[in-house]
């Protein structure tokens, strides 16, 4: 059973760090609706989102009889000029409060958004995995565990990048079925092959004719996003089925995060985006999981 290792994230009710993504909802209400679905825990958001003193931003989630997953914190790890450990560390401080275990982190491009990014030089390379290796060393000594989040838009974006990080360091990685399937690598394969440097798992459900839009450069990421590219699970192109199964049978015990990405024109009315999530969770309690 699974479902007491299923999380929400902020994002799946549109809330997002990107300036201009879209109408941000507050945490008075996706909060006690991540608890109404059923949902045990959360990613954080992003910054803003929760209170930014440590203990408020614990408290916080308390209040709400929610648990803290972690959360996806993006930072610039190529610039040899740019020294990230100051920013994370100041961000662990929040982890450390609430007892979150999981680091996300996203080798951030330094420029707004997702849709374009530059690519790495030699140096670049090396100076990434060596602020890669130092984040990962200080997380660890905090008591809170690193992965790294292969993510469109980022510098580690398609399979060839995917295995670049596999082969130069042995930080593990945040398995988010969509943003791999739109860079080009196969979720579930991927699952198969390296089951051991599974950390932290983002389910999203997708649709593959978006995706490859996005992949070929037709459509901007963005604009896929406020397309509807990502689905609730099982109503997209992921065999989410096949990815719970290959982890579980492999040994995973870590936490499912519901991701659903969202962009919202403005206040929904009804249910909104928990109708989404709520799909979702149905979904993985029809696979008894």
């Amino acid at each position: 059973m699974i479902m007491d290792r299923v999380a929400g994230a902020p994002i799946s009710w549109g809330v997002c760090e990107v300036p201009g993504w879209g109408y941000q909802l507050a945490p008075e209400r996706v909060l006690p609706e991540m608890r109404e679905i059923g949902l045990v825990a959360t990613e954080f958001g992003p910054e803003g989102f929760l209170p930014t003193e440590p203990r408020a931003k614990a408290a916080a989630l308390r209040e709400h009889g929610l648990s803290a997953v972690g959360g996806f914190v993006p930072v610039v790890l190529h610039d040899p000029d740019h020294d990230p450990l100051p920013a994370v560390d100041r961000e662990l401080d929040g982890f450390v409060a609430a007892g979150a275990g999981t680091l996300v982190l996203a080798a951030a491009t330094g420029l707004d958004g997702y849709d374009s990014r530059p690519e790495l030089d030699e140096v670049g390379w090396r100076t990434l995995f060596a602020n890669l290796d130092r984040i990962a060393e200080r997380a660890r000594e905090r008591g809170v565990g690193p992965a790294l989040h292969p993510h469109v838009g980022t510098m580690v974006e398609n399979r060839a990048e995917v295995d670049r990080v596999l082969d130069g360091s042995t930080v593990p990685l945040c398995l988010d079925t969509g943003h791999l399937l739109i860079g080009g690598t196969d979720p579930v394969a991927l699952a198969r092959e390296v089951p051991d440097r599974i950390a932290h798992t983002h389910l999203k459900d997708v649709d593959v004719a978006l995706a490859d839009q996005v992949r070929a450069g037709r459509t901007a990421y963005t604009a896929a996003v406020r397309d509807g590219m990502y689905r609730p699970l099982g109503e997209g192109d992921i065999d989410i089925a096949a990815i719970v199964d290959v982890l579980e049978s492999r040994g995973y015990r870590g936490w499912y995060v519901l991701e659903q990405d969202a962009i919202l024109a403005a206040a929904p009315g009804g249910t909104g985006p928990a109708a989404d999530v709520r799909a979702s969770v149905a979904f993985l309690r029809a696979l008894g999981a």
